[in-house]
């Protein structure tokens, strides 16, 4: 994989090399470091990256430079690398600048000058906005890939529980990709009864896996590890995800099951602005993302796909046996099992869920709904979120309130 790069521009001499000096002796090991004092300069390497195939993880630039503010210039990268993570040098006097950047050009942070230590200061910061970076980066030719049809049942559930658990994937469809068929001629899969095929990034593949089988090929836990736990808490969402990070900080043998993926009916949301301590707003996969990377570093073990199948109580110890007939002990059960979507009474709808009708897949599917027209069903938050995410591919959208 190309290393991918952080480009910083300043139009002082020394804040420009001050700056890079701390970021090359913490990043050059993963990332490629650009610096220069002329934002012109820095665009004409942009593009050229741009047709080198290379691509921008982070863009710092100072906002009062000669040949043009900060802000214009990270508006002109971002038509060129809109996924790249932004940050903003200013001093005190361009602080209202950069909070009106926020809108503007979605500025990620700015950051007030000097930045010392960068220990405390600055490497958080970055280190932030490179893990969300990473987290959405999908590079060529080393992500999974699924080969199927776009209209199968199966073919979304593994895309909806890839998605899920934040597993970077591309999506082939057998009947538009023109390379997808190789991939079916390579694994020796016949497109009747082998679909969906998943090719890893090893090269190995599986056709038609259930979804504990694909689990176990991209190296999700499935089994417990320990006999006795302090806290078992089914369900993955907000709810489950918070309760896990509270248990495990506090020395607690902690374990979270979860039936199909972490974040719930929060992870399917494609943008979420009324969250605390996130003013720019972020996605349900962010959040996810960031409550499992927590829970994880505090010791938590994650099992999914893993559902229960009863709990009983045996010498003041609950006992929570598993549909794969596996037994937890536990001393403690938290149930966060959340809420479900609420299925729609129309004779012989059940024949095209997965097939074209969805319940909270707005992220998934998204793609597949460019230019046609969409109904969702319902007048909620949720129904307005994936309106509103929708409306960048659909060519209409039609809310049905019921």
């Amino acid at each position: 994989m190309k290393l991918p790069y952080i480009i910083i521009v300043d139009d002082d001499e020394q804040v420009l090399r001050a700056i890079q000096r701390d970021i090359r002796n913490e990043y050059r090991e993963e990332y490629k470091i650009a610096a220069t004092e002329s934002a012109l300069e820095a665009l004409e390497l942009i593009k050229e990256l741009k047709l080198k195939n290379e691509t921008a993880a982070l863009f710092i630039s100072d906002q009062k430079m000669p040949e043009m503010e900060g802000i214009a210039f990270l508006e002109k990268a971002n038509e060129i690398f809109p996924d790249a993570k932004k940050i903003l040098l200013t001093a005190y006097s361009d602080i209202e600048a950069a909070i009106k950047a926020i809108n503007t050009v979605k500025l990620d942070y700015y950051l007030l000058k000097p930045w010392h230590p960068p220990e405390e200061k600055l490497f958080p910061v970055i280190n932030d906005l490179l893990d969300d970076w990473h987290a959405l980066y999908k590079p060529d030719f080393e992500a999974i890939r699924i080969i199927g049809f776009q209209w199968s049942p199966k073919s979304h559930r593994v895309k909806e529980f890839l998605s899920g658990n934040l597993i970077p994937y591309i999506w082939m469809d057998i009947e538009a990709n023109t390379d997808a068929e190789k991939y079916l001629n390579s694994a020796n899969a016949a497109e009747k009864t082998d679909l969906p095929l998943i090719v890893l990034k090893d090269g190995s593949f599986m056709k038609d896996p259930s979804l504990p089988e694909l689990a176990a090929g991209i190296g999700l836990q499935q089994k417990a590890t320990k006999e006795m736990y302090d806290v078992l808490i089914i369900g993955a969402g907000p709810a489950g995800l918070a309760a896990s990070v509270y248990g495990s900080c506090e020395g607690l043998k902690t374990i979270l099951i979860e039936q199909s993926s972490p974040g719930g009916q929060a992870g399917n949301s494609a943008r979420i602005e009324n969250y605390l301590g996130f003013p720019t707003g972020l996605s349900g996969g962010e959040l996810t993302r960031r409550a499992v990377s927590q829970t994880l570093r505090f010791g938590t073990e994650v099992l999914t796909p893993q559902e229960v199948k009863s709990i009983t109580v045996k010498d003041g110890y609950k006992v929570t046996e598993m549909m794969d007939g596996t037994v937890i002990h536990s001393k403690a059960i938290v149930i966060a099992t959340g809420a479900s979507y609420a299925r729609l009474d129309i004779p012989g709808l059940e024949n095209f869920t997965g097939a074209g009708v969805y319940y909270g897949s707005a992220s998934v599917e998204a793609h597949a709904c460019r230019d046609e027209i969409i109904y969702i069903a319902g007048g909620g938050n949720s129904a307005c979120q994936a309106a509103m995410y929708l409306s960048k591919f659909a060519m209409r959208i039609i809310l049905w309130k019921i």
